[in-house]
């Protein structure tokens, strides 16, 4: 299960088909830098979306 304190490297690497949720989220710098430090809460807050969506669309996979 993702949760939104896992950074969005350990979500990739749990779940590699999340790569395209991310993308739909306006999240499109995957490989760099900050992936590895941000939590998918962080990133949503970041981008203006909802981490409970975000999660859910996550979590669907």
């Amino acid at each position: 299960m993702i949760t939104k304190d896992m950074t969005i490297m350990e979500v990739l690497q749990e779940k590699p088909d999340c790569a395209p949720v991310f993308q739909q989220f306006g999240m499109h710098c995957l490989g760099c830098a900050i992936a590895h430090g941000e939590t998918v809460e962080e990133a949503a807050q970041v981008h203006g979306h909802d981490v409970e969506e975000l999660l859910a669309a996550l979590n669907a996979l």
